[in-house]
């Protein structure tokens, strides 16, 4: 029989290699049709919240190279309606990693493709965890943010991860 140490958190967290939040990113593009639609031909808050979920869980999926869930949608904001005929572009970048979770913000952005006019509609951060096998979380590897502003919004992040842990 082996005898097979076992390893704290910290040190197999160190021995997974780190991810830039620009290899994880994901973009998806959605013509939007008028299945997708309510009664006023505007796309169905509900659907766009699933093309969000879809999204942040490619990115984490890239990241940490497992299965994801869904934690929790800390803030979705709808500014615009977007219409049918218009192409929505959803983009989700990672902004913090803990121990087995990651927090992405997704930005939302439509092109009507008549006028050539396009705008922000929507952001939302989600944070989903990382699940093996048998659906149990499991560690990620860290974020490595390279930009100045990957760096802010990391820190930021983890600042709100240490208040709610105080809590």
């Amino acid at each position: 029989m082996e005898n097979t140490a076992v390893t704290s958190g910290t040190q197999e967290k160190a021995a997974l290699a780190g991810r830039t939040p620009s290899e994880s990113m994901a973009i998806m593009t959605e013509l939007i049709l008028p299945a997708q639609a309510n009664l006023l031909g505007n796309l169905q808050g509900g659907q766009l919240m699933h093309y969000m979920d879809i999204a942040g869980a490619l990115t984490c999926r890239r990241h940490s190279g497992h299965e994801v869930a869904t934690v929790t949608v800390d803030r979705i904001e709808f500014r615009y309606p977007i219409h049918v005929g218009e192409v929505v572009t959803v983009t989700s970048k990672l902004v913090w990693v803990g121990r087995t979770s990651m927090k992405v913000r997704i930005v939302v952005g439509t092109e009507d493709f008549k006028t050539h006019q396009s705008k922000l509609t929507n952001t939302a951060y989600f944070t989903f965890v990382a699940l093996d096998e048998t659906d149990r979380p499991v560690m990620v590897p860290p974020l490595l943010p390279q930009t100045e502003q990957e760096k802010k919004d990391f820190e930021h992040e983890q600042e709100k991860y240490e208040a709610r842990k105080r809590k």
